[in-house]
C-alpha cells in the first residue's frame, strides 16, 4: 500500500509528525472493520531510532550512505500493496526520494511526499535544546547539523517523486491526515493502482532489427552527450535536445566519462534485451532513464 516519504531539516520534528501520522493510519483502520480492503492494511513506521542507527553518521559520508542503504532496505521489505509504510528520516537527496518513489510505482501503490517545514533557525535553536537535554536521545553535532542544513534539497511538488506533497508547518496542530489518507488510499471502496513505467513493463520484443536499434540508438545517444560535454568543456550541466524526442537531456553539474554513461547504457541494454517496446519509443525511455540516473 502506499508509501509516505516524510523529509525536513534536521531537529524539524519529523518523528512527532510520524508519530501522529501513524496514530491516525491506525485508528481509521481499526474504525473500518467492515471494510476488508482497508482493515487489513499494516503501518509501518521506519526511523533511525527503529533501525538503530545513531545520529554520528551522518559525520563521514560513507557511514551516511551506509545508514540510507538500511533505510532503503527496510523499506523495501515491508513495501507492498497490504502495507502504509512512513520512512521518518532526513530524506534530504532528491536522488534518494526518486528511488523509493520507483520502488512505490514498480509495486504499483501510491507514495507522496511529507515536507516538515519549520524554519533552519528554529531547528537550529530545537537542536541545541536536545543535545543539552541528557534524557533525549541527543541532536546533531553543530558541524552536522549546518553540514545537513546546507545540503537539503527541497522537495517540489511539480516533479513526479515529491508529488503529491503535502506540507505541514510548526503552528499547524497535526499533519494533513485527511487529505493524505485520501490520496493515499482514498475512500471509494477501491484500491489505488499507480501504473508502472513504461521503460519497466514487460513486452516481448516483436519487431526485427529490435536488438540492432537498441544497440545503436543508445550509443548514438552517448556519443552525442560525449561530443556536447567536449564542446562545453568546464561548463557543467545544460541540455541536450535529441531529435525526435520532447524531453531533453539534463546533464548533472559533474561531467560524466564515457565508462560511466557506457555503464549506464549497458544496464539499459539488459533490462530491455528481452522485454520491450516498440523500436520508435526506444529513443524517449532511454532519455528518461538517463535523466533518472543522473538524479542519483
Amino acid at each position: 500500500m502506499p508509501l509516505v516519504l516524510i523529509s525536513g531539516f534536521p531537529s524539524a520534528g519529523k518523528t512527532t509528525r510520524a508519530l501522529q501520522l501513524k496514530e491516525y493510519f491506525e485508528a481509521k483502520i481499526a474504525g473500518a472493520a467492515a471494510d476488508a480492503r482497508v482493515s487489513r492494511l499494516k503501518v509501518h513506521l521506519i526511523n533511525d531510532q527503529t533501525l538503530g542507527v545513531p545520529r554520528t553518521v551522518y559525520h563521514t559520508a560513507k557511514a551516511e550512505k551506509d545508514a540510507r542503504a538500511e533505510e532503503y532496505s527496510a523499506v523495501k521489505r515491508v513495501l507492498s500493496r497490504h502495507d502504509i509504510v512512513i520512512a521518518d528520516g532526513l530524506n534530504y537527496i532528491k536522488g534518494f526520494r526518486y528511488q523509493l518513489y520507483c520502488e512505490a510505482k514498480a509495486l504499483q501503490t501510491p507514495s507522496c511526499v511529507l515536507h516538515i517545514g519549520t524554519p533552519a533557525d528554529r531547528c537550529r535553536e530545537n537542536n541545541k535544546k536536545l543535545l543539552a537535554d541528557r534524557d533525549s536521545d541527543g541532536g546533531y553535532d553543530e558541524e552536522d547539523f549546518e553540514n545537513l542544513i546546507f545540503r537539503y534539497e527541497e522537495p517540489n511538488g511539480m516533479t513526479r517523486w515529491d508529488s503529491p506533497l503535502f506540507i505541514v508547518v510548526e503552528e499547524d496542530e497535526t499533519p494533513p491526515c485527511d487529505q493524505i489518507w485520501e490520496a493515499m488510499v482514498g475512500s471509494d471502496g477501491k484500491m489505488k493502482v499507480v501504473k508502472p513505467n513504461l521503460a519497466t513493463v514487460l513486452k516481448p520484443a516483436t519487431e526485427q532489427n529490435y536488438l540492432y536499434e537498441l544497440d545503436k540508438t543508445t550509443s548514438d545517444i552517448v556519443a552525442q552527450i560525449m561530443v556536447y560535454q567536449k564542446d562545453h568543456a568546464g561548463e557543467g550541466g545544460g541540455e541536450i535536445a535529441v531529435q525526435d524526442v520532447e524531453k531533453a537531456i539534463e546533464l548533472p553539474v559533474t561531467p560524466m566519462t564515457l565508462p560511466q554513461l557506457q555503464r549506464i547504457r549497458r544496464q539499459f541494454i539488459t533490462m530491455n534485451r528481452q522485454h520491450s517496446f516498440s523500436k520508435a519509443r526506444i529513443k524517449e525511455v532511454f532519455v528518461d532513464y538517463l535523466n533518472a540516473e543522473f538524479l542519483r
